[in-house]
């Protein structure tokens, strides 16, 4: 089981998979915005989606979890 956390504070601008989703390497989980620059979490290791923590429209902060990955 791997979390996804935020590196820094900025909103959720597009969730791209959904609990479920299988996920690869390299995937994009989500796209935040921040000072105007779109910056994609990505997965470090491939999985299934067990739990995904935000929305769009979500303000999130340093170290908030984004998601888990099984």
């Amino acid at each position: 089981m791997a979390e996804v956390r935020a590196e820094m504070v900025a909103n959720v601008w597009q969730v791209i998979v959904r609990e479920g989703d299988t996920v690869s390497e390299g995937d994009t989980l989500v796209i935040l915005e921040s000072m105007k620059m779109e910056i994609p979490v990505i997965v470090e290791d491939g999985g299934v989606v067990a739990q995904l923590k935000v929305a769009e429209g979500d303000v999130i902060q340093e170290g908030d979890l984004i998601a888990v990955i099984d």
